[in-house]
């Protein structure tokens, strides 16, 4: 699974007054692009190296989340140096991706796939006039040069998007210690490491792409390459997703009516019309099926469609993740705000209690204890750095193990992922949706969670878990309830110091949750 990006955005471009990333296409500027393909594609730890206009970069990243490299020798300095100014952030295997080129997602799809560690999207050559072309022996690439008459060969070009692993990152560096030569590429350094790690490559012959150098290439770009791309990336984006369909319900292609874009954090969830019926397709995201375990998925969600709580699955596929279920008419999807309204309430309240209590037995169990253990590993994984008191916090929130058996703990089926998001009113009925992260684990954790992500206030939760319970819950269930809002401040305080680690910006979100979890288990001991 690939998390990380480095694009290089560092370039001298004096005709635009602007770095070429930020000059405008249809959909925004190129830059936004390719941020948005990355994130699409579950890539969200973005390295950007800037040099010249680098306030521009700088202005974006406060808004977009990524970090900022700057290269200060840019106007004298070639890509490899931009590359070694990311040696500090750069902590896994990586996509790299330079700033001028526009192309369309499928190349970003194929370097993702590919199983090479190390490799580069290759195209037939564009006539651009600044071609890097490859000679291919053997699956890898064997030679590369800008120079055709350097090459026996020529088996296209490469167009700048490159997948190159920590382990060559860090060879690349050790070769540019001997450096007399500012103005090297990345490129070549690849190729002079690839004698012991060979480079591998992706091909794709048809591919829509193209590279701005000058004005000239900006204005081919906008009125000839960009149109025909869109026009492309469309046909291929239906051409997959109807293939999901026809495989999983064997229907024709005409069949399948207005497919549409949904949204969704995780998966791309995509609206479609068969036989006069609606429904939604999920396709998962980019490494998704990595962090979720598909199979647990659907055997809890075959589990739950006995007790008319989601909406009706149709098909799912445990080892792709593509889901098919019945579109819910009417929706309203409730937001922290919505789920304080005493009407909603009943509504969330009835149905995590009918969840709850309805005996079905999920294949996985949700250890809390567990998930800080392997979230804190991962910290340490990625360089990230505890807090200062942490290990003092952990000793006193993993003594809750046993004190919940004493306060009656048990275990039932739950949702585990209660955001109000997941909440949806249709005209019959709520349903509650997404059960990626579903097992069985103490219902007083989604009921913890669902205060604590809604924001309720002392009265707001009041009112709901009077509602859950049918009057003033025991003391042991305000308890367990107040321990696993401690556990998930801490839980989740740890997941975002993880991607503070890996260069995302969260703001204060880290040290606010951990903060919020030590106040309220001063809270508990004081009881």
């Amino acid at each position: 699974m690939i998390n990380q990006a480095v694009i290089l955005a560092a370039g001298l471009s004096e005709e635009f007054g602007r770095p070429v990333g930020f000059l405008k296409i249809p959909e925004g500027t190129i830059i936004e692009r390719i941020l948005n393909l990355l994130e699409e594609n579950g890539i969200k730890d973005i390295l950007v190296i800037a040099g010249y206009e680098s306030e521009y970069y700088e202005a974006l990243a406060k808004e977009r989340g990524f970090k900022i490299i700057k290269n200060p020798k840019y106007k004298w300095t070639g890509t490899m140096s931009s590359l070694a100014y990311a040696k500090d952030f750069v902590k896994e295997d990586f996509i790299l991706i330079e700033s001028d080129i526009v192309f369309e997602e499928r190349a970003l799809w194929e370097i993702i796939d590919s199983a090479f560690k190390n490799c580069m999207v290759v195209t037939t050559e564009s006539g651009s006039g600044d071609e890097a072309f490859v000679d291919i022996r053997e699956e890898k690439i064997f030679k590369m040069s800008k120079d055709k008459h350097q090459l026996n060969k020529i088996d296209g070009e490469m167009i700048g998007i490159c997948k190159i692993s920590h382990e060559v990152y860090g060879k690349m560096l050790e070769e540019f210690k001997l450096n007399k030569n500012p103005y090297l590429n990345y490129e070549y350094v690849l190729m002079d490491v690839s004698k012991d790690n060979p480079v591998g490559y992706v091909k794709v012959d048809d591919l829509i792409w193209g590279e701005i150098d000058h004005k000239e290439h900006y204005d081919n770009m906008v009125n000839y390459v960009f149109p025909k791309l869109k026009i492309k990336e469309k046909e291929v984006k239906e051409a997959i997703l109807k293939g999901y369909i026809i495989e999983a319900l064997n229907v024709k292609d005409e069949d399948i009516k207005d497919l549409k874009k949904l949204g969704g954090l995780t998966n791309r969830n995509y609206k479609f019309t068969m036989n006069g019926e609606n429904y939604v397709l999920r396709a998962p995201g980019t490494g998704s099926n990595e962090i979720v375990n598909r199979k647990d998925e659907k055997y809890n969600s075959e589990q739950i469609a006995k007790s008319d709580i989601d909406s009706h699955i149709i098909y799912f596929n445990e080892y792709s993740g593509v889901k098919i279920a019945k579109f819910i008419e009417n929706a309203e999807t409730f937001t922290g705000e919505s789920a304080k309204k005493e009407e909603n309430m009943v509504l969330s309240a009835n149905i995590l209690k009918k969840l709850h209590t309805s005996g079905a037995k999920f294949k996985n169990t949700f250890d809390t204890f567990d998930k800080i253990e392997e979230y804190e590993a991962l910290l340490k994984k990625v360089g990230g750095e505890f807090f200062e008191d942490y290990q003092d916090i952990k000793k006193k929130v993993f003594a809750f193990k046993e004190l919940l058996e004493d306060l009656d703990s048990e275990l039932v089926a739950c949702h585990n992922d209660a955001l109000a998001e997941n909440f949806v009113k249709g005209a019959d009925r709520l349903y509650l949706i997404d059960w990626e992260y579903s097992g069985m684990n103490d219902a007083m954790w989604d009921l913890a969670a669902y205060s604590l992500e809604c924001k309720f206030s002392k009265l707001d939760e009041e009112l709901f878990l009077n509602i859950y319970f049918n009057g003033e819950p025991e003391e042991k269930y305000k308890k367990r309830i107040l321990i696993y809002k401690i556990c998930q401040d801490i839980f989740w305080s740890i997941w975002s110091a993880i991607k503070e680690a890996q260069g995302d910006d969260m703001g204060s979100y880290t040290i606010d949750r951990y903060n919020r979890g030590k106040k309220n288990l001063e809270v508990f001991y004081s009881l």
